[in-house]
This record gives C-alpha cells, sequence and structure tokens, in this order.
C-alpha cells in the first residue's frame, strides 16, 4: 500500500511539474520578457502639437460640422498637416454603396534599395460620431508628428504614413475597411512590406491601482494592475519582432512597455487595422494603450481630449521612431 501511495505521489508531483512548466513556456511566448538597460534618447516629439491635433479632430471639428461630410473635413485637416511635412502627400480613394471615402497617404522614400517599405498607420474616423479623442485622434496625432519627425531625417526604408477611414462598425472586419484597401492595394502592387504598425489608442494612462483589466483572467499577474503602460500588440508569427520592438522602445524611453504575443481568438488581439495586413501576409503590430480594457470611456460620448495624458503620448511617439529607425538599420 505504502508503494502505491509513493508512486502516486511521484505521479502527482511529475503532473504538477509540467504544467508549471507548461505555464511558464507559455507566459515566456506570451509576454516575451525582455532586459534592457535604460538609454532615453532625446525627447523629440512635440506634446504641444500633439494636443493641438487630437482637440482639433476630437473637439473642434465635430463641433462645427454636421455629420455627413465630418469624415471628409477631417480628412482636409490631416491633408493639410501631413503637406507641411512630406512633399509626396496623395488620397487613395474607394467606393462604399456610391459614397467615396478615402485614405491619407504620406511616402518617403529611403537611401537603402535593399529594405522593404514600412507602413505606420491610424484610423480617423470614430466610433457613432462621437468625439474619439483616444480612439483614434491620438493615433492620428501620433501619425502627423511621426511625418514631421522623419521629414527631418532620412529614413533608410521607403515608408508609407497612413490614416484610413472606416475601421469603426459597421466596417470593421469588411473589405471596406481603409486599411483592408490600402494593405489589397500593397499586394497587388507586389510592394515588400517589412513591417506594419497600427497606432490604435496611445493616449490614455492611468497610475491608479486596479486601473488596468486584462482578457484573460490571470494576466494581472503577469502585467501590472496600473494602466500606465503602453502595449505590443502581435500574433504567434510576429514573436521575434514584437519582442524586438519591445526591447528598442523601452530602451529608448522611461515609457513601460509591455507586449503580448496570441492568437486572434484572444479578445482584443487583432481589433485594430493590422488585422488587414496578417490577412495578407505581411507582418504586423498594434501599439496601444489597450483600449477597453484601461479606458471605460471607450466608444461613448465621455472619449474627450481633456483626459489624455499627452505627456506619455509624446513617449510613445519617440519610442516608435526610435525603433522604427533602430529596425531598419538592422
Amino acid at each position: 500500500m505504502q508503494t502505491i501511495r509513493n508512486k502516486l505521489l511521484k505521479t502527482a508531483i511529475r503532473i504538477i511539474l509540467l504544467l508549471l512548466a507548461m505555464f511558464i513556456i507559455i507566459a515566456i511566448l506570451v509576454t516575451q520578457p525582455v532586459f534592457s538597460k535604460r538609454h532615453p534618447q532625446q525627447a523629440i516629439s512635440s506634446i504641444a502639437n500633439l494636443k493641438k491635433h487630437v482637440y482639433m479632430l476630437s473637439e473642434t471639428i465635430p463641433q462645427k460640422t454636421a455629420m455627413a461630410n465630418l469624415l471628409d473635413v477631417k480628412a482636409e485637416y490631416i491633408f493639410e498637416q501631413l503637406s507641411q511635412f512630406g512633399d509626396k502627400v496623395s488620397y487613395q480613394y474607394y467606393d462604399v454603396m456610391g459614397d467615396t471615402h478615402k485614405n491619407i497617404i504620406v511616402e518617403y522614400s529611403g537611401s537603402n534599395n535593399n529594405c522593404g517599405t514600412y507602413v505606420i498607420g491610424a484610423h480617423y474616423d470614430t466610433y457613432s460620431g462621437f468625439a474619439g479623442a483616444d480612439d483614434n485622434s491620438s493615433g492620428v496625432a501620433g501619425i502627423i508628428e511621426l511625418t514631421n519627425l522623419f521629414a527631418q531625417s532620412q529614413p533608410a526604408c521607403d515608408i508609407q504614413l497612413v490614416a484610413y477611414t472606416l475601421e469603426e462598425p459597421p466596417y470593421f472586419r469588411s473589405e471596406h475597411m481603409g486599411s483592408f484597401v490600402h494593405a489589397q492595394s500593397l499586394k497587388n502592387n507586389d510592394v515588400n512590406v517589412e513591417l506594419m504598425l497600427s497606432l490604435e489608442m496611445i493616449g490614455y494612462f492611468s497610475d491608479e491601482e486596479n486601473s488596468q483589466d486584462y482578457p484573460v483572467k490571470g494576466m494581472k499577474h503577469l502585467y501590472s494592475d496600473k494602466g500606465n503602460f503602453i502595449s505590443l500588440v502581435g500574433n504567434l508569427s510576429q514573436i521575434g519582432l514584437t519582442r524586438f520592438f519591445k526591447k528598442s522602445m523601452r530602451s529608448s524611453t522611461d515609457l513601460p512597455v509591455y507586449s503580448i504575443n496570441a492568437p486572434s481568438m484572444v479578445t482584443g488581439i487583432d481589433f485594430s487595422d493590422h488585422l488587414n495586413y496578417w490577412q495578407f501576409d505581411y507582418p504586423a503590430i498594434m501599439v496601444s494603450d489597450t483600449a477597453f480594457n484601461r479606458n471605460k470611456n471607450y466608444h461613448s460620448q465621455d472619449d474627450t481630449a481633456d483626459k489624455l495624458d499627452y505627456n506619455r503620448m509624446a513617449k510613445v511617439v519617440d519610442g516608435v521612431y526610435y525603433a522604427l529607425l533602430q529596425h531598419m538599420e538592422n
């Protein structure tokens, strides 16, 4: 009897150790821990400009514009801002049920002909016509500021910065999304996309305890219960890429950076424009403040410009910029 008990105990211990090992392996694959020293680069993004763009897109334009032409007025503003920093700015027109919609694209030519094209995008439409300060005027403001930064440097690779239309319902997950149209055009023209980054809500932060939620129970033990970080989101085929950007962004600013690599069945993993680049087999990562997992004003009239943290938003843009430059050099 004692022998049987010992065997059962040993078996139970083996099972527990196996489950523990599996948990550790999965946690490492999902969270991609990195160990890097902080070497903050010069702060270069303009906090004032980011704030100006968010207020214009989320407060000024909606207050003075009828819903029928709201997207057109926003597109004109974005086009005008991008034109200040780039010579090659264009609209990408397409029709949806008789109505014409448009992406706005600014392009920079790289100095190295041997590398692919980098795409950085954010959608400028908002849910149900709400102000959409965080979702996603913050991302568009980031695109405008990145355009300014790249205009002052000579990137090694070709870059397309894109402001997309029709990301929000009822068009989400359809071929009418502006990002689907753009990704499809790249594929049809045999463009070699090195990487796509989707800036999806980058302005809401909180240092309060329990201000951060997660889609899966127990994730709080792997990350943080404070919404004071920016997240990088990729699928399981982007583990190395996510790890690179996480390490680079962590080393270039003092902003906490977390990441997750998981299949699309995990809620939120593919909740933005990057999903359309995955459909065309392009590598893509979402940069996000985790949206509704943190910002309870998500998809409501309370998502207003006064609730955002423009100082930390600038650090996100800085981190993205420096990480892109470093990736192009590798």
